[in-house]
């Protein structure tokens, strides 16, 4: 069963709960038995982080200052940002470092740049089209200087690859030594079908080397909704793999991302080095109300600890007329996590507001408190959104206490239940002092380790969540050195 509801509770703001976190963090643990802390602790984030702002790219610097640009919704500029945080950009100063021509190629659409700093220079790589023609191609601008908000921007050209057909979306990595480009761009030997990606090496940022081969056609039927589409990549490097994100069909509430994989040691010039997923790795969700995400970038968390993706979506699903003239999409960031197999998990949109945690358990290390329906826990690895919460805080009984908040059905709250029992609660059932009380928690420092955290119920003093095994949460005294390592959590 689910359960819809008008989300009524407070939720703190991100700067608090980044001090709660630190707070948590700092210790170290306390018994040689418990699970070690994990290495890439919670990240906290207010959804949504700039409103009108598609196709978002941001990139940290060595500088340690983040880049911000992204599509403005007419179309006509560059833009730029840049903060010490990735919560500071949402209210940063906006520089526009170059403006749509009065004629000829960058006249048209401004879409989607992207910025990077490659051998001591910065480059953005954008698409441009021409006024009154449907003619866009994948460009390049470079600069030099410490801060590209104040350097001068001088045009590289358009990216010449084999074929002179519609192309944008080009972004770059390096693997290996050598520094490759993607981008999307109509394939003349399909026709009917709007781009696929491509890739070739790179003889400087703005000139391909040799010829380029397709690594993705939108052949699969979530890839042609509305369009036919493959494109807006980006690039993902761990665990000796790579990682490479797309989106495809219409940017409605169609629009989603798949994910291509290749060792890092293959010939990626090889289309069959890499594998395509068979469904989509990221989509609408009715319950989050988040629609139509896509066109990502990825980034890190300020500590260089978290792995994060920034993308776009929109706060509705239905639009009226052509879904790029409505100038709604707007920049959002999310934690990735990481499967036990070393393959990342992007979970869902996750809803508007603070960005939610998981609460792992010291006692066993990859047991979380998951959010789950019926009277027992359901066998088999839970989705990554059912084991994530919101911290709200104030929690729904005030006075200093939290509240946990499902990420995979919002509104809905944890709570105790029948003495030691817990269950979730809509949060429109939670309409009386009591109740509110019994979904509410005093957070303590780790019973088991002080980097950690423990939540004593605030309707019953010395009454800890405890994670037992196989999942199954319950409230009670904590007094042994097990029941005491099962009430203590770490946040991730």
């Amino acid at each position: 069963m689910r359960f819809f509801w008008k989300r009524t509770a407070q939720v703190t703001s991100a700067a608090s709960v980044i001090a709660f976190l630190s707070c948590l963090l700092l210790a170290s643990p306390v018994t040689a038995q418990i699970s070690s802390p994990t290495s890439s602790p919670a990240v906290s984030y207010v959804n949504t982080l700039a409103n009108q702002r598609a196709d978002p790219h941001i990139f940290k610097h060595t500088d340690g200052w983040y880049y911000f640009t992204a599509t403005v919704p007419a179309f006509d500029r560059i833009i730029l940002r840049r903060a010490q945080s990735i919560q500071a950009l949402g209210d940063a100063a906006e520089t526009t470092i170059w403006r749509r021509k009065s004629s000829g190629v960058g006249s048209g659409q401004v879409w989607a740049p992207e910025i990077h700093f490659i051998d001591g220079k910065w480059y953005i790589y954008v698409a441009l089209g021409v006024a009154n023609e449907w003619r866009i191609r994948a460009f390049v601008l470079e600069a030099s200087g410490a801060n590209p908000l104040t350097s001068t921007w001088t045009e590289k050209g358009i990216i010449k690859t084999n074929w002179d057909t519609f192309s944008l979306d080009a972004t770059t990595f390096t693997v290996n030594s050598t520094r490759y480009l993607v981008w999307a761009q109509q394939d003349p030997s399909r026709s009917g079908e709007n781009s696929s990606l491509f890739i070739a090496p790179l003889q400087n940022p703005w000139t391909i080397r040799g010829t380029a081969v397709a690594i993705s056609h939108p052949d699969l039927a979530w890839e042609r909704i509305g369009y036919k589409v493959n494109e807006g990549a980006s690039v993902i490097q761990r665990n000796g793999r790579i990682f490479m994100t797309y989106s495809a069909s219409a940017t409605d509430h169609n629009y989603c991302m798949g994910l291509l994989t290749a060792p890092a040691t293959a010939n990626l010039m090889n289309p069959a080095s890499w594998t395509k997923s068979r469904t989509p790795v990221f989509v609408s969700n009715a319950n989050t109300n988040q629609w139509g995400p896509g066109h990502n970038s990825f980034t890190v968390s300020e500590d260089g600890k978290s792995d994060l993706m920034v993308y776009h979506d929109r706060g509705y699903k239905d639009i009226n007329g052509d879904p790029l003239n409505d100038p709604n999409r707007r920049t959002r960031v999310q934690k990735v996590y990481w499967k036990a197999d070393g393959t990342p998990d992007f979970g869902i949109p996750v809803p508007d507001g603070n960005t939610p945690v998981r609460l792992g358990s010291a006692a066993q290390s990859g047991l979380f408190v998951r959010y789950y329906t019926g009277s027992s826990v359901p066998s088999g690895v839970p989705a990554l959104a059912d084991t994530q919460f919101r911290i709200v805080n104030p929690g729904l009984s005030g006075n200093g206490t939290i509240s946990l908040e499902s990420t995979s059905s919002p509104g809905v709250y944890l709570r105790r239940f029948d003495g030691n029992q817990v269950r979730f609660e809509a949060g429109r059932n939670l309409n009386t002092a009591a109740s509110k009380a019994s979904a509410s928690f005093n957070r303590r420092s780790g019973l088991a380790d002080g980097s950690g955290v423990s939540l004593e119920v605030s309707d019953a003093g010395g009454q800890y969540l405890r994670l037992q095994g196989g999942g199954v949460a319950v409230v009670s005294a904590a007094s042994t050195t097990t029941e005491q390592e099962q009430a203590t959590f770490y946040l991730e």
